[in-house]
């Protein structure tokens, strides 16, 4: 005993969800379209910025390099800046799957915008350190005013 009770949908509601749905597709390409120009355009200069490199010592510790002279800026201490060594560890981990050494060269840069960046140019990847919070992109900062000193 089965029932089969003949059920429709009005036209008009099924033109409706239609033109919804293709209204929706339309302006979420509009707007992905709107980022990209925005993206593309010419980016400001940086309003400061260093290029260092990042040294492992046996200790434990990472040392900051000017990449240019050398010089050691500063050092991030054993067991210590958990966040700077997690992103380090993921630069890096993009340095080998590009075949690439560890004695590649970063810029640290405070942009335009305010935002603050590390960037490995040789392999085209660029982190806004600011979308992980103050603290932590607060610990960047201070290799930035590190690198203030340097010649």
């Amino acid at each position: 005993m089965s029932h089969y009770h003949h059920q429709s949908v009005p036209r008009g509601a099924l033109i409706g969800a239609a033109t919804i749905m293709a209204l929706t597709i339309v302006l979420a390409v509009t707007a992905r379209r709107s980022r990209l120009a925005e993206h593309t355009d010419i980016a400001a200069p940086p309003i400061e910025s260093v290029e260092v490199r990042f040294e492992d010592r046996s200790d434990g510790s990472i040392a900051v390099l000017d990449a240019t002279t050398g010089r050691e800026l500063t050092e991030v201490a054993p067991r210590s800046n958990n966040f700077i060594r997690g992103v380090l560890r993921g630069m890096f981990r993009g340095r080998k799957l590009e075949s690439l050494g560890r004695d590649g060269v970063f810029r640290l840069a405070r942009e335009a915008d305010g935002h603050l960046t590390l960037e490995d140019a040789e392999i085209g990847r660029r982190i806004d350190l600011d979308s992980f919070g103050p603290t932590n992109s607060a610990a960047f900062a201070t290799l930035l005013v590190a690198g203030r000193g340097a010649p």
